[in-house]
């Protein structure tokens, strides 16, 4: 029966089929290398110490890889990791890569639809064009990318996951407040993080793009933004309008955010971007102890440990 990472205990001595998600390189105090590991497979992530490293492995093993790895589990600081034995490449072609990666609790094909029916709710016909335009360009990766490298949404499909999970939060805050303009904090919602198919590399060992590192998702979709604006005539406030939603989402300078939120439904974007991001990292967390136990420090979270109630 094949194992999964979710399903390892302390103290065995396991074979996993995995993908390498994280390498580094390490010293010993007597000056011997080593590698550090993330592994993971669909069920959640481990991390490895690979002490007996031979000089070729230092080499061949890459972030990206799909390997049999056998070790010993154990719990260090109140965290399993595994004590590496032996690592072996596994054969890609075999696999369905989806055994390795996480992925979103909704279908691509669901996530499509759930995605294009919000997005057909527009009323305002230059705020659809720019979406719907957008979308066209962008929707062969949009359903497979992850949100982020790490901490939220790092998942197959998470970017969706993770506007689909705004969209619905803005819907029942503009019931809630007659002031927002429901189509501009929608389309604001849906062009936010759209950059990130471009700052990231892709849902496989995620990793930062030279455009991504050099230029940052806000001032990528910022731009692509004010081109289709351009090409489509769009009114030249409505223009504004959204990018400044693309530009002050982060909300704050100590965010990366260029600039702050100066309409309301910018302020309204920066808040259920925050909140989403944190209830899904705090998912993360909480899935991964029993209950009457606390997390782990979660740095995004402010370094807290949570308690999960009974």
């Amino acid at each position: 029966m094949k194992k999964w990472i979710s399903d390892v205990e302390d103290g065995e001595r396991i074979w996993l089929n995995v993908l390498i998600s994280e390498v580094s390189r390490g010293v010993t105090s007597k000056g011997a290398p080593y590698l550090n590991f993330v592994i993971q497979d669909r069920t959640g992530t481990l991390d490895a110490k690979f002490w007996n490293v031979s000089e070729e492995q230092l080499h061949t093993l890459k972030a990206g890889m799909f390997v049999d790895i056998k070790g010993d589990i154990l719990n260090y600081k109140d965290q399993l990791q595994m004590r590496v034995l032996e690592v072996h490449e596994a054969d890609r072609a075999s696999h369905d890569v989806r055994e390795y990666l996480r992925s979103a609790a909704l279908s691509k094909e669901e996530l499509k639809e759930q995605m294009e029916q919000r997005l057909h709710e527009i009323q305002n016909d230059d705020i659809k064009t720019v979406c719907m335009e957008i979308l066209k360009e962008y929707e062969s990766d949009l359903y497979d990318y992850p949100a982020a490298s790490k901490n939220h949404h790092d998942f197959v499909g998470g970017l969706a996951m993770h506007i689909l999970g705004m969209m619905n939060l803005a819907q029942h805050i503009c019931d809630q407040y007659p002031l927002l303009q429901r189509d501009l904090l929608m389309a604001g919602v849906f062009l936010h993080d759209i950059g990130k198919l471009i700052e990231l590399s892709g849902p496989i060992a995620t990793e930062y793009t030279t455009e991504g590192k050099l230029l940052g998702h806000i001032s990528i979709m910022q731009a692509k933004v004010a081109q289709v604006c351009e090409q489509f005539h769009i009114d030249k406030e409505i223009s504004v309008l959204l990018r400044h939603m693309v530009l002050a989402h982060h909300g704050v300078y100590e965010y990366g955010s260029p600039i702050l939120p100066m309409i309301a439904e910018a302020e309204v974007l920066y808040l259920i971007d925050n909140l989403d991001a944190r209830m899904n990292t705090l998912q993360k967390a909480l899935d991964r102890v029993e209950a009457g136990s606390f997390t782990h420090r979660i740095f995004a979270l402010e370094n807290r440990s949570f308690y999960k109630h009974k």
